[in-house]
């Protein structure tokens, strides 16, 4: 069982939905990064998904985007990236860390050796968005025999003959992309997304948690009723990217998970 199995055990047998973060990894310096991450589980994050840097972040808004170019260019790399998810497993061994990204990074420095570096940094799982089930064997296969889970994203396009082969090799929780398009770029309504989460959950056994376009506290809480938690990045990132203290930052992180808890 991994963290993430683990974890999701838990917030179902206190019936609770989850509340899963994500910050890019180096944003805005390493230092601050490393404490905004560290402040996450405080804050009441159940999941952190640690955005892994690149240069062309297809499936992401400008506000990522953005994130990702100050990362880089504050000299974040793949190695620095588990260097902070190391650091964060200092004093946290149980929440999970989901490394959340593009294939490139991972495919230049060798996929076993990234899969062993990724094992040893404390990291639990991956998202990996431009790998699509047909490309299994490239490193989703060889990440679940590593111990790593590997999440697959669904979206409103996901029909019911491609859902079985998204679903196929998939585990710790399922995302659904709640609408079609980049990050932040709409708002997700959970009038749409319930009935996409109950097509998801007739085909499979797995969390279900949604993410793109919750951005308030009332939002997280609309999604995580209707799905088994809720995601959210862009919102908490742009308050990174405004300047706002970390201790603001975590209050705002607070709210958002707040709101998925008492769902």
């Amino acid at each position: 069982m991994t963290r993430i199995d683990a974890k999701f055990a838990d917030l179902k047998a206190a019936g609770k939905k989850a509340f899963v973060s994500y910050v890019m990894a180096g944003d805005p310096d390493f230092d601050t990064s490393l404490e905004i991450v560290k402040g996450l589980p405080g804050a009441g994050v159940d999941i952190i998904e640690l955005g892994l840097p690149f240069t062309d972040p297809m499936a992401d808004g400008p506000t990522i985007q953005l994130a990702g170019q100050r990362s880089l260019e504050g000299g974040m790399t793949l190695q620095r990236t588990l260097d902070l998810a190391r650091a964060f497993r200092e004093t946290d061994d149980t929440t999970p860390i989901v490394l959340m990204g593009y294939y490139n990074p991972i495919y230049s420095r060798g996929v076993d050796k990234f899969l062993v570096d990724a094992k040893a940094a404390g990291i639990d799982g991956l998202i990996v968005v431009d790998l699509p089930p047909e490309e299994d064997s490239e490193l989703c296969i060889p990440a679940q025999a590593a111990g790593l889970n590997f999440i697959r994203l669904a979206t409103p396009t996901t029909d019911d003959k491609r859902l079985p082969r998204v679903l196929q090799n998939t585990s710790g929780f399922v995302y659904y992309v709640s609408i079609t398009g980049i990050t932040g770029s709409a708002e997700a309504e959970a009038t749409d997304v319930g009935p996409e989460v109950a097509r998801i959950k007739s085909q499979t056994d797995l969390p279900i948690i949604v993410g793109f376009g919750i951005n308030t506290p009332e939002k997280s809480r609309a999604i995580a009723s209707v799905a088994d938690g809720a995601v959210v990045g862009s919102a908490i990132v742009a308050k990174i990217a405004k300047g706002d203290s970390v201790a603001e930052i975590l209050t705002f992180v607070k709210s958002l998970a707040d709101g998925a808890h008492s769902a």
